[in-house]
């Protein structure tokens, strides 16, 4: 109950630097909505139709109250916000989910195999792919899959009604994109639990009475390293969504992506706020997640005395 509200109480607090952060940005819904040529009366008579004169903190107890209601406000382009989410969300949410679904064995696999020194290769690959930018990696693959080799798109071209999963072509590029930016962060995480694991007295013991490889492996050190896996597993996936923006972008992938781009781009400021505050908002969902997850999987001592 404590942990409820608590994600309650950074919720509310986000949603305040959210709301207030952005709003002291320049321009607003009603300069984006008519434009830059617009006459300083027509600009003054949209604020007021909008609600734009009133005092920041005003708009924002009426935004908050908007939300309760599952209201997200309207757009610069007079449309409604939610609706405007609603399919970009869940095609955001289906390239996460099927990065995820690759990411866990691989990074798992990669990982303890990375702790071992026949691992030394696939640990500095993870630690050069930290180094390179989002954006880098998807040209890179753009240009060998799609423009040398021809096998992929270079663009996501989805006809608008259609389910990304109707074209699984398209959804390869920006997929392999975002596994390879979250295998490179999992996979070091994962590999510093194992070694940390495999050098502790416990696994030494195990070793010293000559207990197989893969029977200490299952038995001690994959119990060690799972609560650790999990958390990253959490936090990466969520992340995926948020940081799948300037994937999304290069490949044109019609997700939350492009569209917080375009909307930062053009001064849409109420599509900005929600975006900021739904990825903000599963972070901490994650967070919280992990934070469970870790009793269950953590490896306990014990404590009862072993029968003769």
């Amino acid at each position: 109950m404590a942990r409820l509200g608590t994600g309650a109480l950074l919720l509310l607090m986000l949603s305040l630097l959210v709301y207030v952060g952005l709003d002291l940005l320049p321009g607003d819904a009603a300069t984006a909505r008519l434009g830059v040529s617009a006459t300083p009366e027509r600009v003054a008579e949209l604020r007021h139709r909008l609600g734009l004169d009133q005092p920041v903190l005003a708009r924002y107890f009426g935004w908050l109250t908007g939300l309760v209601r599952g209201d997200l406000g309207t757009s610069a382009t007079g449309k409604p916000v939610t609706e405007m989410l609603s399919d970009r969300i869940g095609n955001s949410a289906l390239l996460s989910g099927i990065t995820l679904l690759l990411l866990v064995p691989v990074s798992l696999g990669a990982g303890l195999l990375a702790a071992t020194r026949r691992g030394r290769h696939v640990s500095a690959g993870a630690l050069l792919l930290v180094s390179v930018p989002e954006f880098a990696i998807a040209g890179a693959l753009a240009l060998l899959f799609a423009v040398t080799l021809r096998w992929l798109p270079a663009v996501s071209l989805i006809p608008p009604g259609d389910s990304p999963i109707a074209h699984p072509e398209a959804l390869v590029l920006p997929v392999l994109s975002l596994l390879a930016v979250g295998l490179s962060y999992a996979i070091r995480a994962i590999r510093a639990a194992a070694v940390t694991a495999a050098a502790s007295p416990h696994v030494e013991f195990l070793r010293l009475n000559g207990i197989p490889p893969r029977a200490v492996l299952r038995t001690a050190v994959l119990p060690a390293v799972l609560p650790v896996a999990v958390q990253v597993w959490l936090v990466t996936g969520v992340g995926l969504v948020g940081g799948g923006v300037l994937v999304e972008k290069v490949f044109g992938y019609p997700g939350i992506g492009e569209l917080l781009v375009t909307s930062v781009q053009t001064g849409d400021l109420p599509v900005v706020q929600a975006l900021v505050l739904v990825l903000g908002g599963a972070m901490l969902a994650a967070l919280a997640l992990a934070d469970l997850a870790i009793v269950p999987l953590t490896p306990r001592l014990r404590t009862e005395e072993v029968p003769a």
